[in-house]
């Protein structure tokens, strides 16, 4: 074919034809693997709580004779710790998320905006103290000294992402704060509210909303990991890490009342990072 002819549908090569329509097919496995497994965690989280389940007596712990999937360590049925358990990890991680972002975001906005640095300086130098300590251990030193409530542990994951949310705000909206049209908005006497909400907040909305997807997978993985550890949940609270953590002795005569919920927490977590990688990489590419 001449260097200069245009290359159509029918002269093009049949491996470049293949070339394309595998990225298709990979392109749709890839939103059906995604949508899979957020669908089902996120289904049984939401849905559980709601499904009628027919009751069921208890019987011994780790009843290896019990009807599928087993009962756990009370001796009641795994399949109802699965139907409740995931609505109190969800939502915990994003009422947890929206307050820490509630708080963060005007924080961050007013040490960007301002014209005093000493105010800068004291919004930002106690969030410095908090960066210098590992998030498990300050939820953890947090939880020793508050009552082991739902609220208190939304509070103290709220709390230990309170610091980088606010950061990221500030460096985000700081660039934005010194651009000549901001100068012109204040040397034309327009109002605080109407230069740092009415154009650097909403300039900044798109780095807001990247860092809020990755802030809620954070999220989870501290509400999970304190479930775990006991902090905010107790042992005879419905949630899968908490049935992670009490039903792993008898892991070998009653399996799935540790499999089924780390599963659960697994596919979550993988699914929830890929949406976000993909909406990121989506940002990127426009």
């Amino acid at each position: 074919m001449p260097s200069g002819a245009v290359e159509s549908r029918h002269t093009r090569p049949p491996g470049r034809r293949r070339s394309l329509r595998e990225r298709i097919a990979l392109a749709l496995q890839e939103r059906f693997a995604l949508a899979a497994l957020l669908a089902l965690p996120l289904g049984i989280a939401l849905a559980g709580p709601f499904l009628p389940v027919a009751d069921g007596d208890r019987t011994q712990p780790f009843d290896p004779a019990a009807p599928w999937p087993g009962t756990d360590y009370l001796g009641t049925s795994v399949l109802d710790g699965v139907l409740d358990g995931g609505w109190g990890i969800v939502v915990t991680a994003a009422a947890a998320t929206a307050l820490a972002f509630l708080v963060g975001l005007p924080i961050g906005l007013v040490a960007a905006a301002t014209r005093r640095r000493w105010l800068d300086e004291m919004l930002m130098r106690p969030f410095d103290l908090l960066l210098a300590l590992p998030s498990l251990l300050l939820m953890l030193l947090l939880a020793s000294i508050a009552p082991p409530t739902a609220w208190m542990l939304v509070l103290i994951v709220a709390l230990v992402n309170l610091p980088d949310i606010a950061r990221i705000v500030r460096a985000a909206a700081l660039e934005t704060a010194h651009r000549p049209a901001v100068e012109a908005m204040w040397l034309q006497g327009e109002s605080w509210w109407r230069t740092s909400i009415g154009y650097i907040a909403r300039s900044i909305l798109p780095t807001v909303a990247a860092d809020a997807g990755v802030r809620l997978v954070g999220a989870f993985y501290l509400v999970a990991a304190a479930s775990f550890l006991g902090v905010g949940a107790g042992p005879e609270a419905s949630d899968w890490a908490v049935m992670v953590d009490v039903n792993r002795g008898g892991i070998f005569l009653s399996p799935w009342g540790v499999v089924l919920p780390a599963a659960l927490l697994v596919a979550l977590s993988v699914g929830l990072n890929l949406l976000f990688d993909r909406l990121l990489a989506r940002k990127a590419a426009a």
